[in-house]
């Protein structure tokens, strides 16, 4: 058997992953203070194939930025494609994974005291492995945390010091908060996302109203926010709401309240939209939340 930290995996079978680069993480004495930090960090091209994911006793976040597969365990089936992801409670037991087309994936691995609240910060669920999406952000910030694991792992402070920030960027990513993918994001695009954080986004920025706040012509404004968040704006604040609405149906909120909440006061407007960016409607997720 291969050594791999995540994958369970057969030198003489073919299916291994065509590449894997991983390493693990062991933080200094700030990162762990903190109460969550990575342990563990890697990326892989699978090959269309049949492989497991190994049981962990951390927290696992997994995510796909190509290709298709289906992740199994025991009932519950999550199925990803480019720029999905799935996060593990810990003890969650061995996962199987279907790669029907070729995938290119990265993964990072949680611990610490306060692991568990980041994690439901970030939209998981404490008892299932659940789906949804990623900002390109985020993916951005997982190749950096995966590169920085790797590079650095012979050198603790510096590589606690960096792998911390890189994760808060990704909770502050998820909470729309602005982060750009590569830097500081402008102040004219950081004004639009603040725009849209303040009244937690029940409001409804049209593509000129968001032009009009940057104080840009539309198509300059939506090839400046592309460029910067990796995404069209409005596909942005769609993504937000969502996230919103997972965050209100967790509280125990109907589907009615949580579409209101984040202005979709059309239920069946709400669920269809709920449906195209979670993968499941909003009342299958609320069961699976509150379960």
């Amino acid at each position: 058997m291969s050594n791999s930290i995540l994958f369970l995996t057969d030198e003489s079978n073919e299916q291994n992953p065509a590449l894997l680069v991983e390493s693990v993480h062991t933080p200094d004495s700030l990162a762990s203070a903190s109460g969550v930090y990575i342990s563990a960090s890697g990326s892989a091209m699978l090959q269309v194939s049949r492989q497991k994911v190994l049981p962990s006793h951390s927290w696992l976040w997994f995510a796909s930025e190509s290709g298709k597969m289906t992740l199994t365990h025991e009932s519950d089936t999550v199925t990803l494609k480019g720029r999905d992801c799935c996060m593990v409670p810990p003890e969650y037991g061995e996962i199987s994974l279907n790669i029907t087309e070729e995938c290119r994936v990265f993964w990072m691995t949680l611990s610490g005291t306060l692991a568990n609240e980041f994690m439901l910060r970030m939209g998981a669920v404490p008892h299932r492995m659940l789906r949804q999406g990623v900002l390109p952000t985020q993916m951005n910030l997982a190749r950096n945390i995966v590169q920085a694991t790797v590079r650095l792992h012979d050198v603790q402070e510096s590589s606690s010091a960096q792998l911390q920030q890189l994760l808060w960027g990704m909770l502050a990513t998820h909470c729309g908060q602005p982060v750009s993918k590569d830097a500081v994001l402008s102040h004219e695009i950081a004004k639009v996302i603040d725009a849209m954080r303040r009244n937690q986004y029940r409001d409804n920025f049209s593509l000129s109203d968001m032009a009009a706040l940057s104080r840009m012509p539309v198509e300059t404004f939506r090839k400046r926010f592309v460029s910067e968040v990796g995404m069209p704006p409005q596909s942005y604040q769609l993504f937000c709401k969502m996230e919103r609405a997972k965050a209100l149906l967790k509280q125990g909120h109907s589907v009615r309240q949580s579409g209101t909440e984040v202005g979709m006061s059309d239920p069946y407007h709400f669920s269809k939209a709920f449906k195209n960016v979670v993968g499941v409607s909003p009342s299958a997720y609320s069961k699976t939340a509150l379960k």
